[in-house]
């Protein structure tokens, strides 16, 4: 028996990375889902390799129309909707403060969080009426900490963050949930098309970052989509029931603080320069 049985989820940017490999999850779980996303032909070879528990919907997620296509798919195809995972994006315009246009700090903006409270506002009437579900959205260890992202991203991310809190606290009197997904290092191609590599480097880009960002975080290894799949399916799920209004930090102790091994090489080298001095 799947932990997603009988549910319907609706996932953005699911043609790769962390939503493709939540996608494969949720229907492993026994899940109906439909995937969507703007990269076409991924995300219809996606959902013929998941079979029928799969569709695929083209979903620009900065037009409000598509996303509101996205919502009514899933309830015209399955009855309803139980979970919405707000998961698209990308990195966005980055650089000195001084050299961020405009336009890109809007752009980012349309992406990263207009797009989740268009999914919130459109999946909402439909869970109110329900009287159940789970929206989940992808938020970022850089919009808890600065540093781990660009400046419109960073504060991008945080505003996802606190949308989320908001949102669950008049959903939650109608029995939805609203919760939020803090990913940290995580090697997936969203790096490899921020860096405008061709689709042919993508898979090399995720081995290459998986060696990478091993030593980023106390847990000694790379983040995966997997990961994060395994996070959004028990926000998805009734396990979680009473968990709302939270951001859920998946990151491998990355934002805990100096790993320990690094303090102690910190204080040996304080230690040996003091006894140098006396």
């Amino acid at each position: 028996m799947g932990k997603l049985d009988g549910k319907v989820a609706a996932i953005t940017g699911a043609a790769s990375g962390i939503g493709r490999r939540t996608a494969e999850l949720f229907v492993a779980e026994g899940a109906r889902v439909v995937i969507s996303d703007v990269q076409d032909g991924p995300g219809e070879a996606l959902a013929v390799e998941l079979g029928e528990g799969a569709i695929y919907l083209h979903a620009d997620v900065t037009e409000e129309a598509d996303i509101e296509a996205l919502v009514h798919q899933a309830v015209a195809s399955h009855g309803g909707l139980d979970c919405l995972f707000n998961n698209a994006g990308a990195p966005g315009v980055s650089g000195p403060i001084e050299e961020i246009s405009a336009a890109g700090f809007d752009q980012a903006m349309a992406l990263l969080v207009r797009s989740v409270f268009l999914g919130i506002k459109h999946a909402a009437p439909v869970m109110k009426q329900q009287k159940s579900g789970s929206i989940i959205s992808t938020a970022s260890v850089a919009g808890l900490q600065p540093g781990y992202g660009p400046h419109p991203y960073s504060a991008a991310k945080a505003a996802v963050i606190q949308l989320t809190r908001s949102v669950a606290m008049e959903l939650g009197e109608h029995g939805v949930r609203v919760n939020c997904i803090c990913p940290g290092a995580i090697a997936t191609p969203i790096f490899a098309r921020a860096l405008q590599l061709p689709s042919q480097l993508h898979a090399r880009t995720v081995e290459t970052l998986q060696g990478l960002f091993t030593e980023f975080q106390p847990i000694p290894r790379a983040g995966l989509a997997e990961d994060i799949a395994q996070a959004a399916l028990w926000l998805a799920g009734d396990d979680s029931g009473y968990v709302t209004g939270h951001a859920l930090v998946v990151d491998g102790g990355l934002t805990g603080g100096r790993k320990w091994s690094e303090r102690q090489a910190q204080m040996a080298m304080l230690a040996a320069a003091l006894g140098a001095e006396t």
